[in-house]
This record gives C-alpha cells, sequence and structure tokens, in this order.
C-alpha cells in the first residue's frame, strides 16, 4: 500500500482510507460483524487510517471500532480520525452547530471514551459554526494538541477561504470534502490551497455514494437509506439518468479488466498527492474492489478517456438538498 503524508508535519498514512459512516445505519441496517471484517480486510490490505465521528450512528461507528481495537493485542494498526461540532437543538430537535471550546472537547471526551483511546490522531470540527470565527475554533483545537488528546487537527467542508484563515493560526492537517468524478468542485481553488500549505484533503463518497461502481443503487437500496431517497441525485428522475450517463465508465472499467470502483479511486489518486480517498461499504468484497485502485496506474491515455466520458458536470442533480447544504460552505 502506498502512502500519503496526513499533513504539513503529520505522519505518512495509507494512499487510500477508511470511510466509518459505513459502520453505522446511515446507508442501511449493518452488524458489528460485518464491520469489524471490514476492518480486518483493512489490515490485511496494509490500510492504517480510518475515519469516523460521534454522529455516525449516534456514536456507533465509534463504538464499533472501539470494541475491535479492545480486542486485539498492543497498540492500534491505525491512525483514527474523528469529529465533533453537530449537535441538535434541545427545544426544536433540529441539527446545529456548535464550535465552542466546551462542546468540542466534551464530544471529543466521550469520542475517547467509546474508542477506547487516550488520543485520536486527527480530530475534525465536521461542520462550521458561523458564529464562532475559525481562528477561534483553531485556537480550541491547538489547545487540544497541547493537551495530549488529538494529535493533529482538521476541518470538513470548509472554503479555501476558511482553510487560509485558519492555517495562519496553526497548521491545519487535513481538510474533509466529498471528492470523486461526479463532485468535483474541490479542484476550483480547494485542491490548490491544501497543496500549497501541504494540507490532506481527505476525499469521502469517493465513488459517488455507489454511483461510479459495477452495482449502482437501486430504487429499493435508495428508499432504504433516510439520506439518499432525499439526495438530488437519487430521486425517481435523477437516478436512472445518471446510471445511464455513468455506464461509460463500468464500460472502460470492463474493458481494462478493472472493477468500476477501482478505476474511480485510481482516478482521483491521480489528482493532487494530497488527497487520501476515505471509500465506506458494509461488503468485505466490495471493500476489496476498492483498495484495489491504490495499485492502479492510469496512463495519459485512459486518464483522457475517462475525462471524454465523464466530464464535469456529468451528473444530473444537486450534490445536496436544501436541508441536506446547510453547513458545508460554498466557495464557486
Amino acid at each position: 500500500m502506498h502512502s500519503r503524508k496526513l499533513g504539513p508535519d503529520g505522519p505518512p498514512v495509507s494512499s487510500v482510507g477508511i470511510g466509518g459512516m459505513s459502520f453505522g445505519p446511515f446507508y442501511g441496517e449493518t452488524t458489528e460483524a460485518e464491520s469489524h471484517a471490514i476492518l480486518d480486510a483493512a489490515r490485511e490490505a496494509g490500510i492504517d487510517h480510518i475515519d469516523t465521528s460521534n454522529v455516525y450512528g449516534a456514536g456507533r461507528s465509534e463504538e464499533v471500532i472501539g470494541c475491535y481495537l479492545a480486542r486485539l493485542d498492543g497498540p492500534s494498526p491505525f491512525r483514527i480520525a474523528t469529529k465533533g461540532g453537530i449537535t441538535t437543538d434541545p427545544d426544536t430537535g433540529a441539527r446545529r452547530f456548535d464550535n465552542s471550546a466546551a462542546h468540542l472537547k466534551a464530544e471529543l471526551d466521550k469520542s475517547l471514551k467509546r474508542l477506547g483511546v487516550d488520543q485520536v490522531e486527527l480530530y475534525y470540527v465536521h461542520r462550521r459554526d458561523p458564529d464562532i470565527p475559525i481562528e477561534e475554533v483553531t485556537g480550541t483545537l491547538a489547545n487540544l494538541i497541547a493537551k495530549g488528546k488529538i494529535a493533529r487537527f482538521g476541518f470538513s467542508e470548509i472554503a479555501p477561504t476558511s482553510l487560509r484563515r485558519a492555517a495562519q493560526v496553526h497548521p491545519v492537517a487535513a481538510v474533509q470534502s466529498e471528492y470523486s468524478l461526479q463532485t468535483r468542485a474541490p479542484e476550483l481553488g480547494l485542491i490548490q490551497a491544501c497543496e500549497e500549505l501541504g494540507t490532506a484533503l481527505v476525499a469521502f463518497c469517493p465513488v459517488g455514494r455507489g454511483l461510479l461502481t459495477d452495482t449502482p443503487p437501486t430504487p429499493q437500496r435508495v428508499e432504504a437509506s433516510g439520506f439518499l431517497k432525499t439526495n438530488p441525485r437519487f430521486t425517481s428522475e435523477n437516478l436512472p439518468r445518471n446510471i445511464a450517463a455513468s455506464q461509460p465508465l463500468r464500460d472502460l472499467a470492463r474493458d481494462l479488466g478493472h472493477s468500476t470502483a477501482a478505476l474511480a479511486i485510481a482516478w482521483l489518486l491521480t489528482r493532487s498527492e494530497t488527497v487520501i480517498p476515505i471509500p465506506g461499504t458494509r461488503s468485505t468484497d466490495h471493500f476489496r474492489e476498492l483498495v484495489a485502485g491504490a495499485n492502479l496506474s492510469l496512463d495519459a491515455d485512459t486518464l483522457a478517456e475517462i475525462d471524454r466520458h465523464l466530464p464535469p458536470g456529468w451528473c444530473h442533480g444537486a450534490r445536496y438538498s436544501a436541508a441536506q447544504s446547510i453547513g458545508p460552505e460554498d466557495y464557486c
């Protein structure tokens, strides 16, 4: 497994990580045994970076990882990233964001307990709180480093301008953003800022929530996911359009002798040395397809063919619905 650097002063980590959202019921029900099988497969493949959050399954993802680590002898084989900053209004139950020092510290302590560790490698602010300057939040995170609770920190779904403001206070190890052949907004400034600052660009949903695979979501799978069934790219109108539009990638992958998921991961790794995809799955077979992308070498002709079939803007529907788009920062 090749490695990439986790931030300007960070350690090398596997060039592909694991997204722990699938360890909760976000895309459908799963079991602890299935999640642990993914972690076993990750270790066999040389993957040492795992990404989770306090809100994935209301802490279930962290608990599953913590239970797995508790069964092992010796130190953790993973460099763990988790997140805080998303919460709910106690009066209305509506989702809101809290980047206060008290909230981030309290949620981190809960995450550490669920994970069964004293420190995480990376702690993200999951969504920015617009009422608190990012410079102040960066100071809070730097203090958590000083206390030894985290080794480094990052931000999820922020604009390049916000990254630069934060980096003036303290080096930012990583920015997490959706990035794939169907979501290419990071190419309009975020990749460039990450390269300039030495920040890792951790790419979630690198196979387009399943659209860039050999088995794209069916209407039944979409209906079973609370997120997908309200997402514009998976509506009854747009899902068949997007499956048809992405079919040339499946055809190309078949002709090359690869899975579509592996080809999509390999393409993403060519975009910048800062990019670290973190695919998630509930299937060990699919996981091995994803990991295979880390070892594919794509020549210029293949890259040109991919871009010809799936140029920027090919996907039908917005990335998020109006409700889902609250929180991520727009910058292009």
